[in-house]
């Protein structure tokens, strides 16, 4: 009898012992998509996401992976009621529901009359003695903060410090010559080369009055302002509309004379049995008597004139953009030859890897462009 009594105070105690240790509330499952997954996981080892939402990724990861709260919270530091309030936010709202809610903060201080006037007063005045805006000026005139004056600006997008510059076509051929050039480039004849031809005038072949000082950690190459000139080149450029191959030559001037001996190079270079037209904007030079005879006797040529003032509308302009940032504008040249040694390198090196430009404006969106430009000009009175 002993022995039994024994043996039910031994299970007794079993099971205030298993009591003891079972957890209070039974948590819920978390059961993830691989797009739920992926996204998390990426969370956990990102370096711009907020912390705090970096060690929420990892509790939802490791409870997924069946991981109590009471394991999960000292691998996180945090106490096991967070780490509950946690992995109900993600069973409740997913993914969204580990990021931060928006806190209300207090009253907007500036009220939208206030806000109206730094608008208006920004674009239809300038301040006494000056040509715009500044942040410290427009919160002298408002009696608001510089703060305040930069928020305002930056949420409408407004830079009073800024310039944008054009020119706007006077030409009476615009939208004939737009949309010639144009459909040229989106859609090029058949059996027939589009070149973009045209010349960089004067580049300097600089040396600098001492030597530079090479880039290092910490501080950037050094070059001083002052400089040697040895010279001037004048790159003369056909560029491929469909390849975006280049052809060029280099000339001590850009006379026509100079011209036409870059034209006699490109037929030399293109095969007899294509045509040519060529882009090119209303340089005097591309128009001379000698340059039109000698395209007269040629009918396979074609020539394109671009409109006045919109050299943006040569593709050609954009390759010698290109080359002077790379290679001209922070090279040093002891003499011309140095110079014209420097451009066939990249001639050389770019063709062969060249690409074609992607050309996607039409017609009818530069015209467009054009008239409303045309309608804001007149608007205010320019």
């Amino acid at each position: 009898m002993a022995s039994i009594i024994n043996l039910v105070v031994v299970e007794i105690l079993r099971g205030k012992e298993d009591t003891m240790r079972r957890p209070g509330r039974p948590t819920m499952p978390i059961v993830l998509t691989q797009g739920q997954e992926r996204q998390l996981d990426a969370m956990a080892r990102s370096r711009s996401v907020p912390h705090s939402q970096v060690i929420r990724a990892r509790i939802v990861l490791m409870a997924a992976k069946g991981m109590t709260n009471t394991e999960i919270a000292p691998e996180v530091g945090f106490s096991i009621g967070m780490v509950g309030i946690w992995r109900r936010r993600f069973l409740t709202q997913g993914v969204e529901g580990l990021r931060d809610e928006p806190r209300p903060g207090r009253p907007r201080s500036v009220s939208d009359q206030r806000i109206a006037e730094v608008i208006q007063k920004t674009l239809s005045s300038k301040p006494e003695g000056a040509t715009h805006w500044s942040c410290r000026s427009m919160a002298a005139a408002t009696r608001l903060s510089k703060a305040t004056i930069s928020r305002i600006w930056q949420a409408f997008n407004l830079k009073p410090h800024r310039q944008k510059h054009f020119a706007l076509s006077t030409d009476p051929l615009l939208v004939d010559k737009v949309r010639d050039v144009v459909g040229l480039y989106l859609a090029p004849p058949d059996k027939a080369l589009v070149l973009c031809v045209d010349e960089k005038s004067q580049i300097q072949a600089l040396d600098r009055t001492q030597p530079i000082l090479p880039l290092g950690l910490g501080y950037l190459e050094g070059i001083t302002h002052n400089y040697i000139r040895h010279g001037t080149t004048t790159p003369f450029a056909a560029l491929d509309v469909a390849t975006g191959a280049v052809l060029t030559q280099c000339k001590p001037r850009h006379r026509q004379q100079e011209f036409l001996q870059f034209l006699k190079h490109i037929d030399a270079n293109v095969p007899a049995d294509l045509d040519i037209h060529l882009i090119v904007h209303n340089y005097g030079t591309h128009k001379s008597k000698k340059v039109r005879e000698w395209l007269a006797r040629r009918p396979r040529y074609h020539v394109h004139y671009t409109p006045t003032y919109t050299s943006w509308l040569n593709q050609v302009e954009t390759w010698f953009g290109l080359i002077e940032q790379k290679t001209i504008r922070r090279g040093t040249f002891r003499s011309v030859g140095e110079l014209v040694a420097q451009i066939a390198r990249f001639v050389k090196e770019y063709n062969a890897n060249c690409r074609p430009y992607a050309w996607h404006a039409t017609a009818d969106s530069i015209v467009g462009k054009v008239a409303r430009l045309c309608i804001t000009i007149s608007e205010t009175g320019h």
